[in-house]
């Protein structure tokens, strides 16, 4: 069984332990520094997010990709996500395709809706067409993607007679990023897309059933079992020492999450009862040591069906060299454990 190990990072810039903040600047050069690291070391996929906020850096992620992509050698270059809705596809193709030529192929896009809606009113979309906004503009990626010559009539997009879309990539996988919902599985699964689930909550093994919908329906829809792929990402962190990794990580989630909190109702902040819960056999973050984070992955990816995870590394305001630490230990202590235990499947 082939898997993938990555990971996902969105440049948070929540406030540090000892109250002070990294600028956007420097968490971005920062961000380089962890994908060469993440490349050494063996990773299979490193994934940067779209936000429009105070407490992330990156806008952009094609950028820190097209710098990544020049710094790297093997390593898999994705966006997690691109806010699709509020995006021009041509555009998001087109500079998809620039770091697919700098990485020599190795560049991916993951769409989504956005579980933040920022970016809406920025860029002048109304909110009341979310979901139509995202499907008509995936279907037009999709069509970009198939076809070098574009005839495209949109209804939110804009229509396009007969215009060619330059530069073309070599391949450009397309992934489709999800929290969960039922119908957006369904929708992802019809089209045969790989799917990526946002596992930030909970007990993990929820997704099993997600997961089994996903290829049921896909393989009805006429789609190969095997080209259904399932991927998915977690807050977590490792370090040496197990207590170690519990006690350094609860300040980083909370001052994320505490943050969040302030901007939905949804959201409460973290007491520390509910962080070990989270960290728990059965809770949704992937937080220890390696053999202990390694165990716990191994379980998971078996349980619910995963063919690809990326470890959310840095959630917030864990200092860069423990970053870097963190990504050393998953690339050179969990990902041989976990390898080689599907190695056989």
């Amino acid at each position: 069984m082939k898997i993938e190990l990555g990971i996902s990072t969105f440049g948070e810039t929540t406030v540090m332990e000892d109250g002070t903040k990294l600028s956007h600047d420097q968490r971005i050069r920062n961000m380089i520094e962890e994908v060469e690291l993440a490349d050494k070391v063996g990773l299979d996929i490193y994934a940067v997010g779209e936000h429009h906020r105070d407490d992330f850096a990156v806008s952009s992620p094609e950028m820190i990709l097209a710098a990544a992509a020049v710094k790297t050698k093997h390593i898999k270059l994705s966006s997690a996500v691109t806010v699709l809705s509020s995006n021009d596809p041509v555009r998001v193709y087109q500079n998809f395709s620039h770091v697919d030529a700098l990485s020599s192929g190795r560049a991916e896009i993951m769409v989504g809706r956005g579980s933040f809606i920022e970016s809406f009113p920025l860029f002048g979309y109304d909110l009341r067409h979310y979901d139509e906004l995202f499907s008509e503009k995936l279907d037009m990626l999709l069509k970009i993607k198939e076809n070098e010559v574009l005839t495209w009539r949109g209804k939110h997009t804009q229509s396009v007679n007969a215009r060619p879309v330059y530069p073309r990539a070599l391949d450009l996988p397309i992934w489709v990023a999800t929290g969960g919902n039922p119908e957006s599985t369904i929708n992802i699964a019809k089209r045969g897309l790989p799917i990526v689930y946002a596992i930030i909550g909970g007990n993990p093994n929820y997704f099993t059933r997600l997961v089994e919908l996903y290829k049921r329906v896909g393989e009805e829809s006429g789609f190969k079992k095997e080209d259904l792929k399932v991927g998915v990402h977690s807050w977590g962190y490792v370090a040496r020492d197990n207590e170690e990794a519990i006690k350094d990580y609860f300040h980083p989630t909370k001052a994320l999450q505490d943050r969040i909190a302030q901007d939905r109702a949804t959201w409460a902040p973290l007491s520390y009862q509910h962080y070990l819960n989270m960290v728990g056999e059965y809770g949704a973050m992937f937080v220890g040591s390696p053999e202990k984070v390694a165990q716990k992955l191994i379980r998971v990816m078996e349980e619910v069906g995963i063919d690809r995870f990326m470890l959310h590394l840095p959630v917030g305001s864990i200092p860069h060299e423990k970053t870097l630490e963190a990504i050393r230990l998953f690339g050179e202590e969990v990902a041989p454990i976990v390898r080689a235990h599907f190695e056989n499947k």
